[in-house]
């Protein structure tokens, strides 16, 4: 985040660069057995069932860092631990470089990594990056009355989600951001409050569990996915449960905020948490040399980025905002927003247009990125006071978007998060021609829903598949009933009349002009319509 600097700030950052920041990573887990026999005392019962759900095994980065090799770095000479994470079995670590680099004589110690890239024997390709936190939007509809907000739900279908009664319930919802002054006290949020929705959080920068507090960034983000004021304003997932975790320090810029931001990973998932949310992302630092190059954001250099692709092998879906620096010299993606396996977010407007603020891609190794876009110029947001207002930025398509996500999943709460992220993307409407501005586009939740219901139908009496498809269509009749299948483009003209009477029959397609296709296949018992995408 952008900071306000004044002369005893600029000192105290001066005088604090005889310090360096750095990463200790260990070799192994000492206490690999116990935890492993013991799978209780390291993560929830809802943690483990939501990896038993998406046939996830325990592995070695669910095992804690062994508390020996904590607490001899913490007594070495000079060196202050100010952050730890288990998935990377590493302890952020502050002190001089003298300091530091004699901890490699320990045994258990693997290598050590500098946040100066300068510093390290082997430089990295990577680098941390801040984008613009502050952003701000959020939607609802259907039978809702979601005033300024439709716009925002209704650009991706979400209201018809909300009408069928998917609107988040059974699934956890982890934000990290820079603080959430006002969720206790003011009217959007009260909603949440009366059902017991918000389940708890931490503040790590204080290192306490005082999370209704510090920057009102996070209290903005919140209230485009759980927010509530009848007429104004209604989130994209009003019946999620949400954990409120501070992780960005706003009165420094330094890469310990990205191992917070791990930190808060790494508990969201032992919490059970079935989504997270971040609107933050770090590109430049107080310290340049620890800032991050465009050539560092491959996914494989940032600490965060690490973290999150981390997070998605767990069975998590990770949201996040893509970054603000579309109008700048340096206009990519940020940091985590380049890592693998997750849904990053860029920004549109009510039109559907490419937000010019909106970081682009690929990512330096040419993955798309955007994954995904929502709106972002003029969000509808509350304040802390409660007040309905508008706000810029991917801080807060990445949380409408993030919302969406929850309903969809709540519909279809056995899909694993890889499939979640997979039919997110194939719903939206650049599938067939992403772009660096807005990736695959914005999607479309109710042919996300649609596509997941067809696959799913492999257990009812109709199934048709593949969705995408390229050239033949399969349409699988589990008792052998006779149907006809009708095909439609985007302008309601049949393109495709097939009769099928085969258990299973395939269909050419061809012929066809790859785009968006409506299909109705009717039998005597049954019916199934839905979205077909033709690549």
């Amino acid at each position: 985040m952008k900071k306000i600097g004044t002369l005893l700030f600029l000192l105290l950052t001066l005088c604090s660069f005889g310090q360096e920041d750095a990463w200790v990573y260990f070799t192994d887990k000492p206490d690999e057995v116990y935890y492993t026999n013991n799978p209780l005392e390291m993560l929830s019962q809802r943690a483990l069932d939501r990896r038993t759900t998406q046939n996830i095994t325990l592995d070695i980065k669910d095992i804690p860092i062994s508390q020996t090799y904590i607490n001899q770095v913490a007594s070495a000479t000079g060196i202050t631990i100010m952050a730890k994470s288990k998935w990377l079995n590493a302890l952020h670590i502050r002190g001089s470089q003298t300091n530091i680099q004699a901890l490699e004589v320990l045994s258990f110690v693997d290598y050590v990594q500098f946040a100066n890239h300068s510093l390290n024997s082997t430089p990295r390709n990577g680098s941390y990056s801040n984008s613009n936190k502050n952003e701000e939007a959020f939607e609802i509809m259907a039978n809702f009355n979601y005033g300024n907000s439709n716009n925002q739900i209704q650009m991706l279908n979400g209201h018809l989600l909300h009408q069928q009664d998917y609107t988040g319930q059974g699934k956890i919802i982890a934000i990290l951001d820079a603080g959430f002054p006002g969720v206790n006290t003011a009217t959007p949020f009260q909603r949440l409050r009366d059902n017991n929705l918000i389940l708890g959080g931490y503040n790590f920068p204080d290192r306490n569990t005082n999370f209704y507090t510090r920057n009102s960034h996070g209290t903005n983000v919140l209230s485009t996915m759980g927010g509530f004021a009848d007429g104004q304003l209604v989130g994209t997932a009003p019946d999620a449960e949400y954990y409120l975790f501070i992780t960005e320090d706003t009165n420094s810029e330094n890469p310990v905020e990205e191992s917070y931001w791990v930190e808060a990973l790494e508990m969201a998932d032992s919490l059970g948490v079935d989504i997270i949310n971040s609107s933050l992302g770090y590109t430049d630092y107080d310290n340049t040399s620890y800032s991050y190059s465009y050539s560092q954001r491959n996914g494989q250099i940032g600490f965060a980025s690490r973290g999150a692709s981390i997070a998605s092998s767990k069975g998590i879906v990770c949201v996040v905002s893509a970054g603000n620096d579309g109008s700048a010299s340096e206009n990519h993606i940020s940091i985590p927003a380049d890592a693998d396996n997750i849904l990053t977010v860029g920004a549109v407007t009510s039109t559907e247009a490419y937000a010019s603020f909106s970081s682009i891609g690929p990512s330096f190794d040419g993955r798309v990125k955007p994954d995904v876009c929502a709106k972002g110029q003029n969000a509808t947001v509350s304040s802390t006071t409660g007040t309905i207002t508008t706000a810029n930025g991917t801080s807060f398509s990445s949380p409408i978007l993030a919302g969406m996500v929850a309903s969809f999943w709540s519909a279809l709460p056995n899909l694993t998060a890889s499939e979640v992220i997979q039919y997110v993307r194939q719903s939206a409407d650049q599938y067939l021609n992403p772009d660096n501005l807005k990736g695959y586009g914005v999607p479309d939740f109710q042919l996300a829903l649609n596509n997941a219901l067809n696959i799913e139908s492999f257990n009812t009496e109709i199934t048709i598949y593949p969705n995408p498809v390229s050239e033949k269509l399969f349409i699988k009749l589990n008792n052998n009933t006779n149907g006809e299948f009708n095909l439609y483009n985007n302008l309601g003209q049949r393109v495709l009349q097939v009769a099928v009477s085969n258990s299973q029959q395939s269909i050419s397609l061809e012929s066809l002009s790859p785009g968006i296709y409506m299909y109705d296949f009717s039998a005597n018992n049954a019916n199934l319509q839905g979205k077909l995408i033709k690549q």
